[in-house]
């Protein structure tokens, strides 16, 4: 799908290999199931402990982490396919596999995705709905999390993939951001954080609940942190676009 390579030159979170698919690659509806969940957990965990974090890591603050990063591989390229593409592939999973990698960003391969026949906002709201509500449900249930802290982080995902847009390709700054304050309008983003765009000509992001990494050993605060206030969280925005 052309929309969804111009989306991968900005980056590897954006990218979705086209086929077909590599030996020992998985469905990517594996990604809901409790074992996979509990090792992509463990490898973060130890990722974490290499590098100097090895005591007071809570497992439901590491999964929260995890599941942010998934969201952002799995709705990175569709915003970014839709704002410099102008198409949105058709969530189907039956055509999406995935591999596991003990840190980084998932590969991810698919095989004959289509362009979506609805507005790129809805579009992307079915990807959401169809690719990562199933995974948020898996993380939720098996390591009792809020819903409100994971889609928040679908959210921050979202805003996330938005910085990096602004950032590669300036010129469609303006486009990612009225998809991105479109969709926290929209359930089931609805509520979770508020785009700003202040005077200076940059969005920034500000989640309404914290995603827990700021309790991992050494993690600190993220950008869009709930818990940073409003010029700290100006100021780490323009460092992180070089403004």
């Amino acid at each position: 799908m052309r929309a969804l390579d111009l989306a991968a030159r900005i980056g590897p979170y954006f990218t979705w290999q086209q086929g077909p698919f590599p030996p020992h690659f998985s469905d990517i509806s594996d990604l809901s199931d409790a074992r996979i969940l509990e090792g992509r957990v463990a490898a973060a965990t130890r990722v974490l402990q290499r590098l100097g974090a090895s005591a007071g890591l809570e497992e439901r603050v590491v999964a929260s982490t995890v599941f942010l990063g998934l969201a952002a591989r799995l709705v990175s390229p569709p915003l970014g396919a839709a704002v410099i593409g102008g198409a949105v592939p058709v969530a189907d999973p039956a055509r999406m596999r995935w591999q596991a990698v003990e840190s980084g960003p998932i590969p991810i391969v698919y095989d004959d995705l289509g362009a979506s026949e609805a507005d790129d906002v809805t579009a992307i709201v079915d990807v959401i709905t169809t690719l990562v509500a199933p995974i948020l449900d898996g993380f939720r249930t098996r390591f009792v999390l809020s819903p409100q802290v994971l889609w928040g982080n679908v959210a921050s995902a979202l805003g996330g993939a938005h910085t990096m847009i602004a950032k590669a390709v300036p010129e469609h700054a303006a486009r990612s951001a009225f998809l991105l304050e479109s969709l926290l309008a929209r359930e089931p983003l609805a509520g979770m954080a508020t785009l700003h765009h202040p005077a200076d000509g940059h969005w920034f992001l500000v989640r309404r609940n914290c995603c827990l990494y700021y309790r991992i050993p050494g993690g600190g605060t993220c950008g869009d942190c709930v818990l940073v206030p409003a010029e700290d969280r100006r100021r780490q925005w323009q460092a992180i676009l070089g403004r």
